[in-house]
């Protein structure tokens, strides 16, 4: 997998809100967008989701292995976000949340079996029927991302998933994130203030013009 930015702006009323981006992000590689507030880092996540409200213009391209993304809609995109609030189901449980982002087609057992090696990769086994409301932050996070995970995207966004962790609990999960994404050989884009959250990875500074 490989994304690619390429000349990439956003314009709101005529206004560019951020100097044209180019950058690439292989399978396995994670890129952090960096800037001031209101310099279009989310809009720039939305855009690439395909979520992006029209009154936002978009020039240049964005492509994910080759395709164009720019005019596909939602579903083709094949895009995982992951956003502050793990906006769990708080009416299902754990394993239920998990199915929920699993493909079509699977049977009960290959459904079973996937929510089950999903949880152990998180040092949650046996937390199938748990409700949500019982998981820590750190836990209900790690839940967030597995279901992202299982609906097995080519690209994922995160959008500033660390910010409401405290710090040993920032680090942790910022490691459990890149080992998950360099497993499952995909780019990621993540947006964050932070530059510790930038370690040992591409920073993309977005440049108000």
């Amino acid at each position: 997998m490989r994304f690619c930015c390429e000349q990439f702006s956003i314009t709101l009323e005529g206004k560019v809100l951020f100097a044209p981006l180019n950058f690439n992000a292989q399978g396995g590689e994670q890129v952090c967008i960096m800037g001031p507030s209101g310099s279009g880092k989310s809009t720039l996540l939305s855009a690439i989701a395909g979520t992006i409200e029209p009154i936002f213009r978009c020039h240049g391209d964005l492509r994910l292995n080759n395709n164009s993304l720019i005019g596909q809609n939602l579903a083709n995109r094949k895009v995982g976000m992951m956003f502050q609030e793990d906006l769990l189901f708080p009416h299902l449980n754990v394993a239920q949340n998990l199915a929920f982002a699993l493909p079509q087609g699977l049977c009960a057992d290959q459904r079973r079996d996937k929510i089950n090696q999903a949880l152990a990769a998180a040092d949650m086994a046996g937390f199938n029927t748990r409700d949500v409301a019982t998981l820590s932050g750190g836990q209900r996070s790690r839940i967030s991302l597995l279901r992202t995970l299982l609906a097995e995207p080519k690209l994922l966004l995160l959008d500033e998933p660390f910010a409401k962790l405290d710090k040993p609990l920032r680090q942790s999960f910022r490691q459990f994130v890149l080992s998950h994404i360099q497993a499952a050989q995909i780019p990621a884009i993540l947006v964050s203030h932070d530059l510790s959250d930038a370690e040992d990875c591409q920073v993309v500074e977005l440049c108000i013009p």
